[in-house]
């Protein structure tokens, strides 16, 4: 089967995901100043979730881009990585509302944590499917940033029952990590 399938069906679901997201932001009674402070940690923690599921989105094209087919593993495994990314909007409203206390910003690092390992599973089930001279492998030759991020999801989870700014922190800056593009995917997608 081609990816082309697939692909159309996780932009629909990511799609929906943003819409509620963005749909439990509550309206704020009042039209000062002041009646937006209680919902500045929401909408904090909407962005960071925003941004996430961009990298996500943006990500899960590029790897569907350079794999030429997919089989049920690959279905499989995409729908556990869209199981986990369907919590984002749970885990937003739980840590935005409770105002990153520490268990809220726990469940929220969880979900990115297993969210990762989701990423990686499909990953790996696609890496299976490519020789070392397709463009998969091209593209995909270095993996360290999905080692990192998933560590550091680990160990923002942990924090959080400390130190939630700190684990806080921690999730930003995957998402800064995985900001940055990675020249020789795009160099490889883009010449192939």
């Amino acid at each position: 089967m081609k990816t082309n399938r697939l692909e159309a069906f996780s932009d629909g679901v990511l799609a929906i995901i943003i819409t509620i997201m963005v749909l439990e932001l509550k309206i704020p009674e009042g039209h000062t100043l002041e009646s937006l402070k209680p919902i500045i940690p929401t909408f904090i923690t909407y962005i960071l979730s925003f941004v996430y599921l961009g990298i996500y989105w943006n990500n899960h094209h590029h790897l569907m881009h350079a794999s030429d087919t997919v089989n049920g593993k690959v279905l499989w495994a995409n729908l556990h990585l869209l199981f986990w990314l369907s919590l984002f909007p749970f885990a937003t409203g739980y840590m935005g509302e409770n105002h990153f206390e520490y268990l809220p910003t726990a469940v929220y690092g969880f979900v990115l944590l297993m969210a990762s390992l989701a990423w990686g599973i499909l990953f790996y089930v696609l890496r299976q499917k490519h020789s070392n001279q397709t463009i998969f492998r091209k593209a995909y030759n270095r993996v360290w940033k999905a080692y990192t991020s998933t560590g550091l999801y680990a160990i923002g989870t942990v924090i959080s029952f400390f130190y939630p700014v700190i684990a806080i922190s921690i999730y930003v800056l995957v998402a800064i990590l995985w900001f940055i593009p990675n020249k020789q995917l795009e160099k490889t997608i883009i010449t192939n």
